[in-house]
């Protein structure tokens, strides 16, 4: 029976479907935790998290076992023992499950019990959910592992208590969403330890993973609810906690804690960690990405230089007749801001063709948005190409106030392989960019611009897409300081038509927004994958038919 124990919290980030390469990541970071008693790694570390229907296929739990078998042979020399994420199969069906490997051998295996099947999540389609879990024996220590959505609910910490737990010690998959801090610890881990009186550890992994972002962020509560250790969020850290018993109690001796990153820097570093390990996991050189002269792409291509670095961002202004001067002056002056590569591309020829091969069966027809979204359609068509030529991946630049009321041409500024403002309402957008003029990420590499990414006109100046003469958002949409909240209304909350009047909102205005929002479903459909931010960003969260006739009102 020990009364000291040194726990290392394994902060890292995966590779989802590389067992051998997170194996082998996992193995070096077991011989930086030397000293340590214990290592603990996330959720599903060994196979990546979330695996979705990779997990299925019988090959890769083969793998899974052969790998854990290899690191658990490596415990043998008598160094830290390892609490590893992977998946078994037993009976016929599959289970999310923790294994501690110790001298050699794998010791335990204790499954999850809660899965979540909300929001990005589709555990019940992929496990079966475990029995209630008792402690693991370490050391003479009992320590429970409730693993990620076990602690959002009083039932597996309850029994555990039960059975005589000493410490919690809750490995996760947890991805980033805004004010999600204050929820983890308060909300959650304060909860739970307040009615089970045990410390608990909650471990969360960092890294982008498609659309989903982790932030890491991990803790260690005390039984007094004291926060004893708090880990950075968006790097992957390595901490070797020191605990002790104290009048029958364990203890996690405190040690200073990280500061985390506050709105709306929370929210940049996201989109930079998103983008950044979308393009390198999928070996892209870098990216391509119009520069209009308008926000959107000026934050866009911000993000991007910020993520990847100047020499890995193309930027391309695709100038046509409605383009002002101001965009033209204002797409040059950002790109020498960020240092990008800057080419002109006008698209008037290409108008110009179109315009004479569909004369004959336009004949007799007035011009109107179908000629807006040909040019729309030809820029996305040659930002395609010159991602097709060079194997840049093309960066789409719209946000969600757009995409929520279909304000995007399907196969034109929606074309695209990532974007990281498609959970970005566009009064986000305006923060972001107030925000990135003022300050650098934490998350920048350093050769990104220490200073202002664009120039202020580019943030003041209205709203344009620039498809006709005069033209400015706010002649067919209201403001957006009044469009997005109603926006949130419906999409995050839910809410309906009769709801947000109750607000102090026009009837008529959010009945239109919300047939805008529901008649664009087809679209986002088509739309690249794009950083989650929000609680119901569009695709993981938010999945609506697309033929669609239910109305609030």
């Amino acid at each position: 029976m020990t009364d000291k124990l040194v726990i290392a919290l394994a902060q890292m980030t995966q590779s989802v479907g590389d067992l051998k390469a997170n194996a082998d990541a996992m193995l070096e970071w077991r011989a930086r935790a030397s000293g340590a008693d214990l290592i603990v790694y996330p959720e599903l570390q060994l196979i990546g998290y979330p695996p979705e229907d990779l997990v299925l296929k019988p090959a890769l739990v083969t793998q899974a076992n052969y790998q854990l078998d290899r690191l658990a042979q490596e415990t043998a020399d008598g160094g830290p023992a390892m609490l590893v994420g992977t998946v078994v199969a037993a009976q016929g069906v599959l289970f999310n499950v923790v294994a501690l490997l110790d001298r050699g051998a794998v010791t335990a295996v204790r499954a999850k019990r809660e899965l979540p099947n909300y929001g990005t999540f589709d555990e019940k389609r992929l496990f079966a959910p475990g029995p209630l879990p008792a402690p693991i024996d370490f050391r003479g220590v009992k320590i429970g592992v409730p693993i990620c959505e076990d602690i959002w609910f009083p039932f597996v910490t309850a029994h555990l208590r039960s059975e005589g737990a000493d410490i919690l010690i809750s490995p996760n998959g947890s991805p980033f969403e805004v004010d999600k801090d204050d929820r983890r610890q308060n909300a959650v881990a304060g909860t739970r330890v307040r009615e089970t009186g045990l410390p608990l550890a909650y471990l969360n992994r960092v890294g982008g993973q498609d659309e989903l972002v982790f932030d890491g962020a991990s803790f260690v509560m005390n039984a007094d609810l004291s926060i004893a250790q708090q880990l950075p969020d968006w790097e992957e850290a390595l901490v070797l906690t020191q605990w002790e018993k104290w009048d029958g109690q364990w203890v996690c001796l405190p040690d200073d804690p990280h500061p985390l990153d506050e709105r709306p820097a929370d929210i940049y570093n996201a989109m930079v960690l998103g983008l950044r390990d979308y393009v390198n996991h999928n070996r892209f050189p870098g990216v391509v990405l119009g520069l209009s002269g308008g926000i959107d792409s000026a934050l866009s291509a911000a993000v991007a230089v910020d993520a990847l670095g100047p020499d890995r961002v193309w930027c391309v202004m695709m100038p046509s007749r409605f383009t002002s001067q101001d965009s033209l002056d204002d797409a040059v002056a950002c790109a020498r801001l960020l240092g990008v590569r800057y080419d002109v591309i006008p698209i008037e020829p290409a108008v110009g063709a179109f315009d004479t091969m569909l004369a004959p069966a336009f004949d007799g027809r007035a011009r109107d948005l179908t000629e807006e979204n040909i040019q729309s359609r030809i820029r996305g068509l040659t930002l395609m190409s010159l991602s097709n030529k060079f194997g840049h991946m093309l960066l789409t630049t719209g946000n969600k106030s757009e995409m929520s009321v279909g304000y995007a041409t399907i196969y034109g500024d929606m074309a695209g392989g990532y974007s990281v403002l498609k959970d970005a309402y566009k009064t986000t957008v305006f923060d972001l960019s107030r925000w990135r003029n003022a300050h650098v990420p934490s998350l920048g590499l350093g050769i990104g611009p220490d200073g202002p990414v664009m120039p202020e006109r580019i943030i003041t100046k209205p709203p344009s897409a620039e498809l006709r003469a005069d033209q400015r958002d706010d002649d067919s949409l209201p403001p957006y300081d009044m469009l997005d909240p109603i926006l949130y209304g419906l999409v995050e909350e839910e809410l309906s038509v009769d709801d947000l009047v109750g607000r102090g909102f026009d009837k008529d205005l959010v009945a239109r927004i919300e047939r805008l929002l529901y008649v664009a479903e087809y679209k986002r459909r088509q739309s690249p994958p794009g950083v989650k931010l929000g609680i119901r960003n569009f695709g993981r969260d938010r999945r609506y038919p697309i033929t669609n006739a239910f109305r609030t009102i």
